[in-house]
């Protein structure tokens, strides 16, 4: 083989071992780890998410050096149960990528669970009040009443629609809540628990706009945003987002999934409040979550409103 070729083929080699050389930096450990008690039986763990940068695809859950569940990178918080009554635990989380690297164990988190109450089938009271207000763009503060249980509270747990996306201790009754989107409304509830691990109904609901980012339009939800349900019809009613034109195209969710755009036509556009009545067959009691948004002047949809959450009556 002349020596240019076999020069040629060496420094191809060499280049492409240098760009298919293995991953071996891990990841860096879980922040804010957190747990809390939410019944006899059963913590919850809570960490911070990984920055993108790491390549995180998966948290490992160690409770006293043993793995006790593996998470996907999307899920930053999960509930260990079948634990033993009036025990101290202790939590450690690691983040995996997908090279196999995996961090170093997060700070250690413990929590006691509490005495078990036999029979204890009675559920807390709904926190009574509840108010909230963003931060800034990605982040709100949430606060309620405290709630009364025969047997006493354990946790407070905090919804965004049907998730839990929070959970704090009995004797906690404000939290900041991070990882939010920028020029978003969210509409936020709190149900106590017990040490039987029974839930309240749901406190009133919150919502909270937060404010755009850098570079983006504000106020673009429909406010005030409304659901009222009568026999065979759903009515809703909010107001038009600030763009400065008349805004006549409203795309309607329904349990999450778009179901219908809703059109005024030239002269019929609201100037202020808006009103739309829906005609319902699905069967008395069936739960609707409903939540619009509107068409915008450059043609892209805006910030969806407020979620809220119906009962259809009887025609």
């Amino acid at each position: 083989m002349p020596l240019t070729l076999a020069l040629a083929l060496a420094l191809a080699a060499a280049a492409l071992t240098a760009c298919t050389s293995a991953d071996t930096t891990p990841p860096h450990a879980p922040a804010e780890l957190t747990a809390q008690a939410g019944s006899a039986t059963s913590v919850h763990v809570m960490w911070q998410s990984a920055a993108p940068a790491d390549g995180v695809t998966s948290f490992l859950v160690f409770q006293a050096g043993s793995l006790v569940r593996e998470l996907p990178a999307d899920k930053t918080m999960v509930d260990i149960t079948g634990l033993t009554p009036q025990t101290a635990y202790g939590f450690t989380v690691r983040a995996r990528d997908a090279a196999g690297n995996t961090s170093p164990p997060s700070a250690s988190a413990s929590a006691t669970t509490p005495a078990a109450k036999a029979e204890d089938r009675q559920p807390p009271t709904a926190p009574p009040r509840a108010a909230g207000r963003a931060l800034g763009p990605t982040s709100a503060v949430l606060s309620w009443a405290p709630a009364t249980d025969d047997a006493g509270v354990t946790a407070y747990d905090v919804y965004q629609g049907t998730a839990r996306i929070h959970t704090v201790g009995p004797g906690t009754t404000e939290t900041t809540l991070e990882g939010l989107q920028p020029d978003t409304v969210y509409t936020f509830t709190v149900r106590a628990r017990d040490g039987a691990d029974n839930s309240s109904p749901d406190g009133p609901p919150v919502d909270v706009t937060t404010p755009a980012g850098p570079g983006q339009r504000p106020d673009t939800a429909p406010a005030e945003f409304t659901a009222l349900a009568s026999p065979g019809a759903v009515t809703l009613a909010w107001t038009a987002p600030p763009t400065g034109k008349e805004t006549s195209e409203y795309e309607l969710y329904v349990n999450g999934r778009p179901t219908t755009v809703i059109q005024f036509g030239t002269g019929a556009v609201p100037a202020g409040r808006a009103e739309h009545r829906l005609s319902v067959t699905e069967p008395a009691g069936t739960v609707w979550t409903v939540k619009l948004r509107a068409r915008l002047p450059d043609g892209n949809w805006g910030a969806f409103s407020a979620e809220r959450r119906v009962v259809l009556a009887a025609p």
